[in-house]
């Protein structure tokens, strides 16, 4: 067992006792912290492994939300019974928007999500077909009810968003290990040499996108659970920032990067009131400090979780260049 897993084993473990250490405060921003991590893992998928400069990552987020809390409101879905959807509608939509914008390169493609992210800002708060509430968004999101059981207490979501949380990381650790995080892998360090080996590069970036957004879905509904309500502003252009800073600074595809830059970015200021409001600011000198320092990240990944004859082929291939 290396260090990374020890580590990984101890934090799960940690966070599976969690909600029997702590008063309901605490468990209040453990969830937050769960459903966040997710969030950013699922932008990691993206940005990290796929190398997709993805500046609107929150737009699928707050459509996992959303969707769950129109179908349930307005439409008296069971909470159950709306998460697919949270996760299905994301992904469709992600295929449309980047479809048409997959072959852009770097800047090019950063201005163009942030634009898609601004206009789904602003659908949201014109209260599109009177479904999203306008700027006040939707409240009275019901509670989750399973077998006749209503599962309302902070425990039974903190344990909801843990459960997700373990569900993304085993996606993660498979997608690692499959040939679609092998083929990510390779368009990541270098397309030209990707396409050369026969890698379809529009195929797999959709593929990052629609499980990115997929995962950011099902984090949006349990967001939605968690706080019974759903407003614009939770879904906005800076979120979008937060999650792709946290994958820069944390470090690509680095599983304890993720998790170290989702505390900074999104506990800490749930703990000290007075650095809520200048969070951008000391993360935005953060990020300028860990671009000079360890430009790699914090905890950078070595080179992922690719299998060790895959190392060897590339560093034989970077050698000869």
């Amino acid at each position: 067992m290396n260090r990374t897993t020890s580590i990984a084993t101890l934090f799960l473990v940690v966070m599976a006792v969690f909600p029997f250490l702590v008063d309901s405060a605490w468990l209040s921003i453990g969830i937050t912290f769960l459903v966040f991590a997710v969030v950013a893992f699922s932008q990691d998928i993206i940005l990290g492994r796929a190398g997709i400069f993805n500046m609107g990552h929150a737009i699928f987020f707050g459509m996992g939300a959303y969707t769950t809390a129109i179908l349930n409101v307005h439409f008296g879905f069971e909470i159950i019974a709306t998460i697919p959807f949270a996760i299905i509608i994301p992904v469709i939509f992600s295929i449309l928007l980047a479809g048409p914008i997959i072959h852009l390169r770097g800047d090019y493609l950063l201005v163009a999500t942030i634009g898609f992210n601004i206009i789904f800002e602003q659908v949201l708060s014109n209260d599109v077909f009177g479904l999203t509430g306008g700027p006040n968004g939707i409240f009275g999101i019901d509670v989750v009810r399973i077998f006749g059981y209503e599962l309302y207490s902070g425990t039974s979501i903190y344990y909801i968003a843990f459960g997700l949380l373990l569900i993304t990381l085993l996606i993660i650790r498979n997608l690692d290990t499959s040939k679609y995080g092998r083929a990510l892998y390779y368009i990541n360090k270098n397309e030209i040499a990707a396409k050369s080996m026969g890698i379809n590069i529009s195929y797999y970036k959709l593929f990052a996108f629609a499980l990115g957004a997929a995962i950011a879905g099902a984090a949006g509904a349990v967001f939605a659970i968690q706080y019974s309500a759903v407003s614009p502003e939770s879904f906005n252009f800076m979120q979008s920032v937060m999650f792709f800073a946290i994958v820069l600074v944390g470090g690509s595809a680095s599983l304890p990067g993720i998790i170290i830059g989702t505390f900074v970015m999104f506990v800490l200021p749930e703990l000290f009131t007075e650095f809520k409001e200048s969070r951008y600011l000391i993360f935005g000198a953060a990020m300028v400090l860990t671009m000079i320092l360890r430009p790699n990240g914090v905890w950078p990944a070595k080179f992922g979780n690719i299998p060790s004859f895959l190392k060897k082929k590339v560093a034989k291939q970077e050698e000869s260049k």
